[in-house]
C-alpha cells in the first residue's frame, strides 16, 4: 500500500545476503522494523548516498527490489532525520511477493558503490526509468 501515487513504484532495501536467504517465504523484516517501527527504503535516486553513508566496508551485501504496489504495508515517505530528502519507509514486514528482483550490490575497490546495470530493466518493468 503506498501512499502517495506519484511515488516511484522501485522501492530499494539494503541488506545481507544471508539475511535475505534466513527469510524464507512469506515475509521480511528487518531490525529496523522493531526498533523504529518500519523498515529503511530508498529510491533508485537515493540508494547511493544511503549506501555510501551506512555501509562503506561492508560485504554480502543485496538489493532488495521491491515493487510498492505489492505491499500490504504502508509505505510512508518522511524524513525523519532532517537530512532534507523523503525516504520510504514500510510500516511492516516486506511481502516476499512484492521482492521483484534481489540483485548484488558491491562497492568497488575503493569502496564505492554505483548502481547495479540491471537495475534499469528492472525499474523498466515497472513501467520507471532511472536517470
Amino acid at each position: 500500500m503506498q501512499s502517495d501515487a506519484s511515488a516511484p513504484r522501485l522501492l530499494l532495501h539494503i541488506t545481507t545476503s544471508a539475511a535475505w536467504a534466513a527469510t524464507g517465504t512469506g515475509s521480511y523484516a528487518a531490525p529496523s522494523l522493531r526498533s523504529e517501527g518500519f523498515i529503511h527504503c530508498s529510491t533508485a535516486t537515493q540508494v547511493l548516498g544511503t549506501a555510501h553513508a551506512l555501509f562503506r566496508g561492508q560485504g554480502d551485501l543485496v538489493l532488495l527490489c521491491i515493487d510498492a504496489q505489492g505491499l500490504r504495508a504502508e509505505v510512508v515517505y518522511e524524513d525523519c532525520y532532517e537530512a532534507g530528502q523523503l525516504f520510504p519507509h514500510v510500516y511492516g514486514p516486506i511481502d516476499c511477493e512484492a521482492v521483484i528482483a534481489v540483485v548484488p550490490f558491491v562497492a568497488d575497490n575503493q569502496g564505492r558503490f554505483s548502481l547495479p546495470p540491471e537495475l534499469q530493466a528492472i525499474a523498466n518493468r515497472l513501467g520507471e526509468f532511472l536517470d
